[in-house]
């Protein structure tokens, strides 16, 4: 076990592979960890955003069997950012095939961010005999008062970045003003549809950097300008996480307004043992969402990072993440 204050220190997979769940689609996943310890699925952000060894970082690997899925289109998952028979449902089903290859009986622990988030709830609710628990951060059930948060003129990101804001929109300045009236259905065009050349895959590219730039920048409180900078240098992630991300909030993820908080849907997960993290000045998910999965769901925990925004990596969101990690991993939760 190697613990620092950045959280557990990552090493190497015991194991990794690819599972076939679709004519089209192949997942990529790993294993770290303790090969007879506790089962954690972590369900990566974006969608789009793939996973990478620092996804381990919040589980202790004496404890943990870690597993890291990259979902459809997603990091080293095949097609590349393919976004045909790919929706919310398709993602539950995944991790339920994933289990059942890996001759997991139950998850000990379900642990999602922001588009993890969704998925965590959209699955246990789903499978609710089949996750022990629900770590939960950045919470996202992508209902419209959620999307505009951060991507209409209103919302309080265009208030408190305005220059960010408007180099988001100043990429559409080439397209007719009603197409620029909505840039959801913009971008989405934009990243969507199949480049015919070189020229036409450049500028789906540039597309994509003018998307992931406007959420890097408004992602953390200290933005990491080398982090920034390695991913927006990378092509791949750059064209995954903005067309997948545009594709789902296009189709509102492919949920009824509101269906993850329904009463009927968190009836079926009221035994699971819940705890919420949320950044306080989150501008990405806005921190009402939390609020209104906790009141709703009253047996869970919410804690406020008073000095965080949304990213997992804020100190305090991090620690506390480890905290309840560490917390859970010590409870018999089969």
């Amino acid at each position: 076990m190697s613990l620092d204050e950045a959280g557990y220190i990552p090493s190497a997979p015991y194991d990794e592979g690819y599972l076939t769940v679709s004519s089209i689609h192949t997942l990529f996943y790993q294993q770290y960890g303790k090969k007879d310890g506790k089962p954690v699925i972590f369900l990566h952000g974006g969608p789009g955003a793939g996973t990478s060894p620092e996804s381990t970082i919040f589980f202790n690997p004496s404890i943990y069997r870690i597993i890291l899925l990259d979902q459809r289109g997603s990091g080293k998952s095949t097609p590349h950012a393919e976004i045909r028979e790919n929706t919310t449902a398709h993602l539950v089903a995944d991790i339920e095939a994933l289990r059942t290859h890996l001759a997991i009986p139950k998850w000990h622990m379900a642990f999602g961010g922001s588009w993890g988030s969704t998925l965590a709830l959209a699955y246990a609710q789903e499978h609710p005999s089949r996750v022990g628990s629900l770590v939960l951060r950045g919470i996202f059930c992508i209902r419209q008062r959620e999307l505009d948060w951060s991507k209409s003129a209103e919302g309080p990101t265009a208030l408190l970045f305005p220059d960010v804001y408007q180099t988001f929109l100043d990429y559409l300045q080439y397209l007719p003003e009603e197409e620029r009236a909505n840039p959801y259905k913009a971008y989405h065009r934009l990243l969507t549809e199949p480049p015919v050349d070189e020229e036409s895959r450049k500028r789906q590219l540039a597309a994509g950097r003018a998307w992931n730039a406007f959420e890097l920048a408004t992602g953390s409180l200290r933005p990491s300008p080398d982090d920034m900078e390695e991913k927006m240098e990378d092509d791949e992630w750059v064209l995954a996480h903005a067309r997948l991300e545009v594709h789902y909030f296009v189709n509102a993820g492919f949920l009824e307004e509101g269906e993850l908080l329904r009463k009927d849907r968190l009836d079926r997960i009221r035994h699971i043992p819940t705890t919420i993290v949320q950044g306080r000045y989150d501008i990405v998910c806005p921190p009402q969402t939390a609020w209104d999965l906790h009141k709703a769901l009253p047996e869970s925990r919410l804690f406020f990072i008073q000095t965080a925004g949304h990213s997992a990596r804020e100190p305090g969101t991090q620690e506390k993440l480890v905290e309840v990690c560490d917390e859970y991993g010590k409870m018999d939760l089969a």
